[in-house]
């Protein structure tokens, strides 16, 4: 079931540049990516558009990170599970594109979540559709690990937030977003060096 489930999402599959060119085209005639639209989702849309803009262009990748996937000889193929209107997303995909174009041996491919919802269902959090969702294929596009929705540090400062206060707020929303910046990438980069080989 997995490897049907995978192989459709693969031909539903985008680039990483046309996903960028969607997310602009929708916005365009004021839509977000997925099945639902709002005003809410729009202007997070807006928001993440150029946050992704800004770090398609600023995104500098680690020494020991270039490194490791210059020197990675298995073909992987990184599929990413992802919405325009995700902030965590807008964070997180520059990162991983920048990544894989490191390396001849990773092919960063795009699905919408949205639209690949049976592939979602099989990379839950906590019974939740959290994204993005990073997953790791062989050459023969069996399921080797996924990662996600944030990084390590990120993840502990959801828990502790969530622990404390319930739930998540705006406060803490910005917060986080703040720390994304702060950040650079790097704990991302540090994460996803553990999916390398």
């Amino acid at each position: 079931m997995m490897r049907s489930i995978i192989k459709e999402s693969l031909k539903k599959s985008i680039s990483y540049p046309l996903y960028r060119e969607q997310v602009r085209d929708l916005l365009a005639v004021g839509k977000s990516t997925g099945t639902q639209q709002s005003d809410a989702l729009l202007h997070f849309s807006m928001l993440n558009d150029k946050r992704m803009h800004r770090l398609d262009k600023k995104t500098v990748l680690l020494a020991p990170t270039i490194a490791a996937l210059k020197s990675t000889k298995k073909k992987r193929t990184w599929l990413l599970i992802t919405e325009g209107w995700c902030g965590d997303a807008a964070q997180i995909a520059p990162v991983i594109h920048k990544m894989s174009l490191e390396s001849e041996n990773i092919a960063l491919k795009v699905v919408l979540r949205d639209e690949n919802e049976a592939l979602m269902n099989q990379f839950l959090t906590n019974g939740s559709k959290s994204i993005p969702k990073l997953v790791v294929l062989n050459e023969s596009d069996e399921v080797l690990s996924s990662w996600g929705p944030r990084p390590s540090i990120a993840t502990k400062m959801v828990q502790d937030y969530k622990e404390q206060h319930g739930s998540l707020d705006d406060d803490f929303k910005r917060d986080l977003q703040l720390w994304y910046t702060k950040n650079k990438g790097e704990n991302i980069q540090q994460d996803l060096l553990t999916l390398i080989d």
